[in-house]
């Protein structure tokens, strides 16, 4: 398995997608709330023989 990431391409900078322990909210804008204080970091693993992938979420999948 090779270990990689899917990124969050919204506008502005690219960042890490996180997992969250609740249910999407929208906010005034139309937009997700998401409190950042609370997002985990997800870290994405592909296997090279056939795409499959897996996903984990730990603090140490953030960007460094």
């Amino acid at each position: 398995m090779v270990q990689g990431f899917i990124p969050d391409n919204s506008e502005g900078p690219i960042y890490v997608e996180s997992w969250l322990q609740r249910h999407p909210q929208k906010s005034f804008w139309g937009r997700t709330k998401a409190p950042l204080s609370e997002a985990i970091p997800i870290g994405t693993f592909r296997c090279e023989k056939c795409g499959f992938l897996e996903f984990y979420a730990d603090p140490k999948f953030a960007a460094q």
